[in-house]
């Protein structure tokens, strides 16, 4: 009888928890309403026009009076204004227009605020989920605190091609690893929820397919097939509307002829109808009025038609909208319940924010204070820079290093603070708390007994520091490299034809290795470089992308073996830029080249080079080794409905405690449909002192055999899968098959 009283309790508590959401959702919902029906049409229109402040990301349309018609509520959302006192006073002023609707302020916070984190795709070499979404959290704090509603991330675009700049920017080349890291930046975005201090709205980007580009040229077309779209590029989109993502941004690109600001099958088919988004979808800078430039519209005025139609939602920086909706509505173009969907999910996000009821609550001095000057924040962050540093090369265990060796560090980025920030950091008058690598490496070896040189230009081909970096090199036991990319070299319209080391940068590494000293090579880049020579001569290679606020501090970690690297690389690395696109997942031929990739005539490959990548998909070495063994599967056979548990041991059989990366790749042998060599569909990444062990467990469903068939159905076929687990894509350690019924 107790047990059914406490059940029945339950049960009412159930319901009143779930009426009372649905009722809160209601609220909200009729107060849209209401606030709606007041609105003019100029009004509503004006809540779709987002302008910037000073500091701009794309060319800058005509200023006009921002303040005028912000007073005049012709004005939904401001972007590039920060800080409590900044976004206090622009609040003030959409307080005296008529309906005193609040301003939405919206930042680009894509790898940190104040704290500067590792940029995303250095942090996706981490593949540690808990940890990004910890740096998006951190995040979200600052600049909340700081009065921001909104930062325009994360980027989850999929790219295969290093010469697109924009690689910095999301989590490399696997869809399944992207769905993951889009997912958990979501959820750090947004915290316990929309309206708590905490948290800012996130936003999917870029609405899609951006990140295959022809030619890796930034804001180039992109011609794909439909199966391609929704395989490779559009799931980790969907895993962001999952998690609760509040907004979209689309694309620069057109997709097959139709540019993705005009996508009427991208907005209003798939996101707004398939996925069932609530949420607004905000234009990239300027994007609308770009479609004159596409050839799809004649002017700014078919622009909004085209737009808003499609389902683009607010109208960043091209002044489309503000001009010509209400006039599109008044030429019966346009019908203004279209107007009225896109103001609604608008304010409905405002409401979430609870700007209506405090528009001030995001601008606190004290809370901006307090979150600015968190020394927990810079830990943390100096923790995920250790974890997003990719071991390359370590012949004859040169690291970790030992105290009490002179040690010369050289190189055009060794003294550097503003290039260890990366690409799309927020900006700030004073970088003076930034961790260069001397200034780490001289906490950690003491004052006075590091030596110095730079070397050479990052870009130039100028060698008059040659000698002195020489000279330097013979007085030291062992010397530290530091070359690679400025920060804005990778990055928004950074796209590089050629993608090696640039400058002479490379000739002073063989320069300082014909010197006979051991020498360890720091790469500092946004993407996947070219450094052939480096990798075939440099005796080991850590690559250090763009570390953030802690990087002088974290490199040094690693270098002495105070953090043992785990990192394992989210994209290839090709041998040339002949190689690109290039990825692991790739289909195989009638004619395929060898497993080690050398020429065969009539085979796929190359005459003057291998095909296989200078570096694989998610490979990462370690101070210490690990065994992979005792594979078993519970069953050789799966029925549709059933699973596999898939076990294996492993072992750590180095001297250094460390964490390693164990994946999961299945390859379904025949299909209806070609599919991939491999595909990741798992991985694990666990701690193993030196001797220890641990059984790890995978879990094979329909899931994660499934892939769209040729009429767009998410099928598993029956047939024969290969299993393949290893420490990367191409270091496959234990296989075996089963069979799906």
């Amino acid at each position: 009888m107790l047990k059914s009283k406490h059940l029945m309790l339950l049960l009412l508590c159930t319901f009143l928890v779930s009426f009372s959401a649905e009722a809160q959702k209601k609220t909200i919902e009729q107060r849209v309403d209401s606030v709606l029906k007041l609105m003019t049409l100029d009004e509503k229109v004006g809540q779709l026009n987002q302008y910037t402040s000073a500091w701009a990301t794309g060319p800058v349309s005509p200023e006009g009076n921002k303040i005028q018609e912000i007073k005049e509520g012709r004005l939904g959302s401001l972007l590039n204004v920060k800080g409590f006192d900044k976004t206090r006073a622009m609040q003030e002023v959409a307080m005296q227009s008529r309906l005193k609707i609040p301003l939405l302020f919206g930042l680009d916070v894509i790898h940190g605020y104040k704290t500067t984190f590792p940029i995303p795709l250095a942090e996706a070499a981490s593949w540690d989920l808990g940890a990004i979404e910890q740096g998006a959290r951190i995040a979200a704090v600052e600049a909340a605190a700081s009065g921001v509603h909104w930062t325009f991330a994360p980027m989850v675009d999929i790219a295969r091609d290093p010469r697109w700049g924009r690689v910095m920017e999301g989590a490399g080349e696997d869809t399944y690893l992207g769905c993951l890291i889009a997912k958990a930046r979501v959820k750090g975005f947004q915290g316990k929820g929309l309206g708590n201090t905490d948290a800012v709205m996130a936003c999917a980007k870029h609405f899609a397919a951006y990140g295959a580009a022809i030619g890796g040229r930034d804001y180039n077309s992109v011609d794909m097939s439909d199966r391609t779209l929704w395989e490779v590029y559009l799931p980790p989109f969907k895993a962001a509307v999952d998690a609760g993502a509040a907004t979209f941004m689309n694309s620069f690109n057109d997709l097959n002829g139709v540019p993705a600001t005009g996508n009427a099958y991208l907005q209003r088919d798939i996101l707004k109808g398939k996925w069932g988004f609530k949420g607004f979808v905000v234009s990239d800078w300027g994007s609308i009025g770009e479609m004159i430039q596409h050839g799809f519209v004649k002017d700014n005025y078919e622009a909004a038609q085209a737009a808003i139609k499609a389902g683009s939602d607010m109208d960043m920086e091209s002044r489309s909208y503000i001009k010509n909706l209400a006039q599109l509505v008044k030429d019966g173009k346009i019908s203004e319940a279209l107007i009225d969907d896109a103001v609604k999910r608008i304010l409905q996000k405002k409401f979430e924010l609870g700007l209506f009821e405090d528009p001030y609550k995001f601008s606190n001095p004290d809370r901006e204070k307090q979150a600015l000057n968190n020394p927990e924040h810079r830990a943390i962050e100096r923790d995920m820079a250790r974890k997003s540093i990719v071991l390359l090369k370590n012949e004859n265990n040169i690291l970790p290093l030992s105290s009490g060796k002179k040690i010369a560090l050289i190189g055009p980025l060794a003294k550097s603070k503003d290039d260890m920030l990366g690409f799309w950091s927020v900006a700030w008058p004073d970088n003076s708390d930034v961790i260069s690598q001397f200034e780490g490496l001289e906490k950690r070896v003491g004052k006075g007994k590091l030596l110095y040189a730079k070397g050479c230009g990052i870009s130039d081909s100028s060698k008059a520091d040659f000698a002195e970096a020489i000279a330097v090199a013979l007085k030291a036991d062992i010397v530290i490299l530091s070359m690679g990319e400025k920060r804005d070299m990778s990055g928004e319209a950074k796209s590089r034809s050629n993608i090696h080391i640039p400058g002479i940068q490379e000739e002073l590494i063989k320069a300082i290795c014909e010197t006979g000293k051991p020498v360890v090579v720091l790469i500092n880049a946004g993407r996947p470089l070219v450094f052939n020579w480096t990798a075939d001569h440099a005796p080991a290679i850590l690559y250090t992308w763009w570390l953030g606020s802690e990087a002088g501090n974290a490199i040094a970690d690693v270098l002495f073996g105070d953090y043992n690297p785990a990192g394992k690389l989210p994209m290839t690395f090709p041998r040339s830029e002949g190689q690109v696109p290039i990825y692991y997942n790739y289909m195989n031929t009638g004619r395929p080249a060898a497993d080690n990739g050398t020429f065969a005539n009539y085979r796929s490959g190359y005459i003057d080079m291998v095909k296989s990548p200078k570096f694989p998909f998610g490979y990462g070495l370690s101070y210490t080794s690990f065994k992979y063994s005792d594979l078993k599967l519970s069953s050789s056979q799966m029925d549709s409905n059933g699973t596999i548990d898939v076990s294996f041991t492993l072992t750590n059989t180095g001297k250094y405690a460390g964490e390693e990366v164990a994946q999961l790749y299945l390859r379904d042998q025949v299909a209806s449909v070609v599919r991939p060599v491999k595909e990741l569909k798992d991985f694990q990444k666990l701690m193993l002192k030196p001797g220890e062990s641990k059984i790890i467990h995978f879990t094979i469903d329909k899931q994660k055999l499934s892939f769209y068939n040729n009429k767009l159905e998410w099928v598993a076929e029956p047939g024969t899968f290969d299993l393949m687990i290893g420490s990367s894509s191409a270091d496959i350690r234990l296989k075996d098959k089963f069979e799906l019924q």
